[in-house]
């Protein structure tokens, strides 16, 4: 079986970044100001509960949205 060749994208290989490329495919960014001191703060929080920024951001807006009856 022949081995794929490494790819530069992250050093994946060529099938490991395609599905990566299909899997980001799938989400939008979103840009949210903020000072560097409540960036540290949120990382900070966030590592505190064992997730990433991006989660804790994500269940922040789903608790509220909840809470609010969105």
């Amino acid at each position: 079986m022949a081995e794929e060749k490494a790819s530069s994208y992250r050093g994946f290989t060529e099938a490991q970044a395609r599905a990566h490329k299909k899997y980001i495919a799938q989400f939008v960014e979103t840009k949210v100001r903020m000072t560097p001191e409540r960036r540290d703060a949120i990382r900070v929080h966030a590592d505190s509960r064992g997730e990433s920024v991006n989660a804790f951001i994500n269940r922040a807006i789903d608790e509220t949205m909840e809470r609010e009856g969105a």
